[in-house]
């Protein structure tokens, strides 16, 4: 998986690209909670779930039956999140299921459950260049380092010039 730091990279990058006019401050912070809370199965370990279960690691809440849930709630608080219905739908969605599509480009786990509830067959990308983070990863070490580089060259680069070029469109349309 990439790190928790890395996941939040696409919401921010299309929220700040497309302006507080479109993405209220709000709704950008719980784009990147939607972001990283696919990640809270790791929980499950501590209670003996088994990774390659529904409910472990890259399992349910890596799914965009998942990333619809959160999305269904961004929708039912957009008045909370200062944002309008379909808005706080769309992106609350498109920043969840970012989550599963990162970690499916990276070179290591079992897997994406995408398709969970109508299977629980696991899926990479067709290419896997990003480093796969260890769950509780030092990112002091050296090991970390790769890491972080990786995530820096493979998703925080792109995403960064896809922000800026979404500002630029915003500015020019």
């Amino acid at each position: 998986m990439p790190t928790i730091f890395t996941h939040p990279a696409v919401p921010l990058a299309i929220g700040l690209g497309l302006g507080s006019g479109v993405i209220s401050r709000r709704l950008l912070l719980a784009g990147v909670a939607a972001s990283v809370i696919p990640d809270l199965d790791v929980l499950a370990f501590s209670f003996g779930v088994p990774y390659t279960s529904t409910f472990g690691h890259r399992g349910l809440s890596h799914s965009i039956s998942f990333a619809l849930l959160l999305a269904l709630l961004g929708l039912l608080a957009h008045r909370a999140l200062h944002a309008r219905r379909l808005s706080a739908f769309v992106f609350v969605w498109v920043a969840a299921v970012s989550h599963g599509v990162l970690d499916s480009f990276t070179n290591g786990g079992r897997g994406i459950a995408f398709l969970w509830p109508w299977s629980d067959e696991r899926f990479f990308a067709p290419v896997r260049m990003i480093e796969v983070s260890p769950i509780g990863a030092d990112f002091f070490s050296a090991r970390g380092i790769t890491v972080l580089a990786s995530e820096f060259a493979w998703v925080w680069l792109p995403c960064a010039a896809a922000g800026i070029g979404l500002a630029i469109w915003r500015r020019y349309r």
